[in-house]
């Protein structure tokens, strides 16, 4: 299970479109692993620590996105340091890369802030052969540019367990209130399946309400739909998938 953090006052004041956030969920999604939540905070060190130490108690993954860049809002590294008591060091390997991309020009002070890191961290390979991944103590502190995000995100997903679920949905023509005590029945009989009710207000969807049914095992998904077809009133599942 991980939770992801998105930093950044240009997310918060609506600067930029959040974008991040969402492709953790989808992607965890598809890959079967686990999101315990996900937070949005300022480039405030002191309100990120204290994120990164909420989420560590309830979590052994952490995402991070933005705030690993070399100008002055970037806070990220030394929040993450902090928060794991620990120094803030330069990295070898990262300051190799750094200068290599560089070559014959003048590498400037400001950037090789991004060759700090957390004592302790590792460098995780990806896609992106530039900049790997920086981690420590299961804190994975990536940029906050969706482009480059989503490269590396990439990287830590294949180092998460994960088992995708089996998924099925139901599509109703009739309202919540009208199918609230078959939901209840079948709830209370199979608590290990998870049942959602989405109900929609738009008057061009040719569903009032969407069901969806998941579990590892695609014998209890199917074992809930039987169920759910036999006490849901008659004729009113639309389609299913």
């Amino acid at each position: 299970m991980l939770s992801a953090l998105i930093i950044g006052n240009e997310v918060l004041t609506a600067k930029v479109a959040e974008a991040n956030g969402a492709h953790v969920l989808k992607r965890c999604r598809e890959r079967g692993v686990e999101v315990q939540s996900v937070h949005f905070v300022r480039d405030d060190v002191d309100s990120i620590v204290e994120a990164i130490q909420l989420a560590r108690r309830r979590v052994k993954f952490l995402i991070t996105s933005g705030g690993v860049g070399p100008t002055h809002d970037d806070v990220t590294v030394r929040a993450v340091a902090l928060a794991l008591n620990r120094e803030v060091v330069r990295l070898p390997e990262m300051e190799a890369r750094i200068r290599s991309y560089y070559g014959d020009r003048p590498v400037p002070a400001e950037a090789m802030r991004m060759a700090e890191g957390p004592a302790g961290s590792t460098l995780l390979a990806s896609e992106d052969v530039r900049f790997p991944v920086l981690e420590c103590n299961g804190i994975f502190m990536l940029p906050g540019v969706p482009q480059l995000f989503r490269v590396q995100f990439e990287a830590v997903l294949e180092r998460m367990p994960g088992r995708p679920l089996s998924l099925r949905q139901l599509y109703l023509s009739v309202g919540e209130a009208d199918i609230a005590a078959a939901l209840d029945a079948v709830a209370l009989a199979k608590p290990n399946v998870q049942i959602g009710s989405y109900p929609t207000w738009d008057d061009a969807a040719d569903h009032k309400v969407k069901l969806t049914i998941e579990h590892l095992s695609t014998e209890e998904t199917a074992s809930v739909v039987a169920e759910l077809k036999q006490r849901l009133p008659a004729g009113s599942i639309v389609r299913e998938d």
